[in-house]
């Protein structure tokens, strides 16, 4: 995945100015910054929230600019936003289940792909708890399942340590580099340069 020269202006004030991203499968890179330099935007931009006013964004031979989200999502690009992203009223399989929903797929094979992902951050055990009472650490591993079912080639976490307890970091730093080594691509957004290296 490759973004040139992405630019956001609203009206008169430009909020994004000539960002080059790539990334290639496996591969983790980051954009660091302060907060409001403009790295949720240009995230928002790659995933398809928000419109480029210029620069190009590409997977392989996919000029994503064209494409609306859903797209996006199914050819695989997947994002994660720091704010809660979860059903927070639904237990932790059926967030994992509404998304598997949107795929086409027979009910057994619907049910196995949601075990799988349960199974796969560890999340069996909170599988009958609603998503509000979960911690930052389990709410993150939850929307990172979430992304997993539609199998996504590059995922975009955008401050992915955000509102985690030090444990739960390292916890999220191990499911990216397992996700790295799985050959999915990451970007990945934050302030705090420590934490991210």
């Amino acid at each position: 995945m490759r973004t040139e020269g992405l630019v956001k202006r609203y009206g008169r004030r430009e909020v994004v100015r000539g960002v080059d991203l790539q990334a290639r499968g496996g591969e983790v890179v980051g954009l660091l910054g302060p907060n409001g330099a403009g790295k949720t935007t240009a995230f928002c931009m790659v995933a398809g929230l928000v419109k480029p006013t210029g620069g190009s964004i590409r997977l392989n031979d996919h000029d994503l600019p064209r494409l609306p989200a859903y797209k996006r999502a199914r050819l695989g690009v997947g994002y994660l936003p720091q704010e809660a992203s979860t059903f927070r009223k639904l237990t932790v399989e059926q967030n994992v289940r509404a998304i598997a929903e949107t795929l086409p797929l027979g009910r057994k094979e619907r049910d196995v792909l949601v075990e799988e992902r349960l199974r796969e951050l560890k999340l069996e055990k909170l599988s009958g708890q609603k998503a509000y009472t979960l911690s930052g650490g389990e709410r993150r591993r939850l929307e990172i399942t979430r992304a997993l079912v539609l199998s996504p080639k590059f995922l975009l976490l955008d401050e992915p340590f955000s509102g985690v307890d030090p444990i739960s970091v390292s916890e999220v730093r191990k499911i990216i580099r397992s996700l790295r080594d799985r050959g999915i691509g990451i970007f990945l957004t934050d302030h705090n340069v420590r934490e991210t290296l």
